[in-house]
């Protein structure tokens, strides 16, 4: 498939609940064959984005267009084209891994020998083939999230989403999950990947887009988003008192763009560590604070997203 082509173009999407605007004016597009993420905290209107671009909710306002077909005016188009792996399990857990796959895939029109093969092709895609007549209700998180990506393979789509598919599963199933995302973009297919981890973002998406209450505040390419904060360096420092007094003082050393804490711990985005944490030391010093940890945190996004929203991303 070629690059050149668009695969999802999101138009001002918006969706509110009585008072909670959950998202608010929405717009991206996605490139055939990429894998494009939407990074962000719980609550950041992630979901509710991918609900409305699978036509499971209708939008307020705004419109996309997947693979040409409109949300508002062809969801039977749209559903053509689109695998759905959703943020909780949907399966029948007393049935096997393969009885699942032949029940969606019946769900999907296939039939007889067609339907199968397929089921036999995507059980050694999601590396389940020697589990296949495995009850699923005995299969671990990790595994049972793997069938899940199955059932959305079965009928062969241009493009998926896959919303949070990793949360809750042991690091062994999770590198199976992140490698068989590779392997979808290698295979051609478009992949819509929601997440509210940096690190898998960063390691899987062609484009990112960061979301934050309801709204995209950046997006680009992991190279494009570092450098909004100037190739800051975020240091991360404990201290063995109240902060606020030397966090006042450290905002006016040189070097420091921004200071700010979570959960007890002060970070502090600077142009240079070299220079600037002795800085920091002496500045505590006279302060009578003693700094008792120090972490340093190359340019990555999460320190995008705290120079952005002056938090840190987190559950």
């Amino acid at each position: 498939m070629s690059l050149n082509q668009v695969a999802i173009q999101v138009d001002n999407l918006k969706k509110t609940y009585g008072d909670l605007k959950a998202v608010q004016g929405v717009s991206f597009d996605v490139q055939q064959g990429e894998i494009f993420s939407l990074l962000g905290p719980n609550g950041a209107g992630k979901t509710t984005t991918i609900s409305m671009l699978s036509t499971l909710l209708r939008p307020d306002d705004g419109d996309a267009q997947i693979m040409g077909h409109s949300i508002r005016q062809d969801a039977m188009g749209v559903k053509a084209v689109l695998g759905v792996v959703p943020q909780e399990i949907a399966l029948y857990e007393d049935l096997s891994a393969r009885e699942n796959l032949t029940f969606w895939g019946k769900m999907y029109g296939l039939r007889g020998s067609k339907l199968n093969q397929r089921v036999k092709e995507v059980l050694d895609v999601i590396g389940l083939a020697d589990r296949a007549n495995g009850r699923v209700e005995k299969f671990s998180g990790g595994m049972k999230r793997r069938v899940n990506i199955g059932v959305a393979l079965l009928h062969k789509p241009q493009v998926i989403y896959m919303d949070e598919p990793t949360v809750g599963i042991d690091p062994q199933s999770r590198r199976n999950i992140l490698d068989s995302v590779v392997t979808l973009k290698q295979q051609g297919m478009t992949v819509l990947y929601t997440t509210h981890y940096m690190e898998e973002a960063e390691e899987l998406s062609d484009h990112i887009a960061i979301m934050d209450h309801g709204k995209v505040i950046a997006s680009g390419t992991r190279e494009e988003l570092v450098r909004l904060v100037g190739q800051r360096t975020r240091i991360d420092l404990t201290l063995n008192t109240d902060a606020p007094r030397v966090m006042d003082a450290w905002r006016t050393v040189d070097g420091v763009s921004h200071v700010s804490i979570d959960e007890g711990r002060v970070s502090v985005m600077v142009e240079d560590s070299n220079l600037v944490l002795p800085r920091l030391f002496e500045t505590a010093t006279r302060c009578s604070t003693r700094i008792t940890s120090v972490d340093i945190h190359e340019p990555n996004l999460e320190a995008v997203f705290l120079h952005l929203t002056g938090r840190a991303l987190r559950d």
